[in-house]
């Protein structure tokens, strides 16, 4: 009886593993073509975390072509990319709060805007 009953826990268990392995396998071969990715630092008390996707430029002409200059856009391949602050920041002499924020950019060939929540920009060349 006992011996009957630990056979059909045995042979439970391994139909659950068998379909858990399938499950991952499934996952795995149908990921998205642009790894997520995410990096975070430590700047004095703050952590500043960035997370985005890479996009795969697959023998494409990105700049100019694909992303366009002199037009805002949604950095970051299959979703928007995203800053988080651990505390209040200021940057170029702007408070701004703790939290997540959307960032945009509006590429050229000589500098780049970079903007939050497409609202305040700063300029880099």
């Amino acid at each position: 009886m006992i011996r009957g009953a630990l056979r059909g826990v045995i042979f439970c268990l391994v139909i659950a593993g068998v379909s858990g392995l399938a499950r991952r396998n499934r996952l795995f071969s149908t990921y998205p073509p642009s790894q997520r990715a995410q990096t975070t630092q430590r700047v004095g008390i703050t952590d500043v975390t960035i997370s985005y996707h890479r996009p795969l430029v697959n023998n494409r002409k990105v700049w100019d072509a694909l992303v366009p200059y002199g037009k805002v856009w949604r950095a970051g391949a299959n979703e928007n990319t995203t800053i988080s602050f651990s505390d209040p920041v200021t940057i170029e002499g702007k408070t701004l709060d703790k939290g997540t924020y959307g960032l945009h950019m509006i590429p050229a060939a000589d500098q780049w805007t970079i903007t939050r929540n497409a609202t305040s920009a700063l300029t880099y060349r």
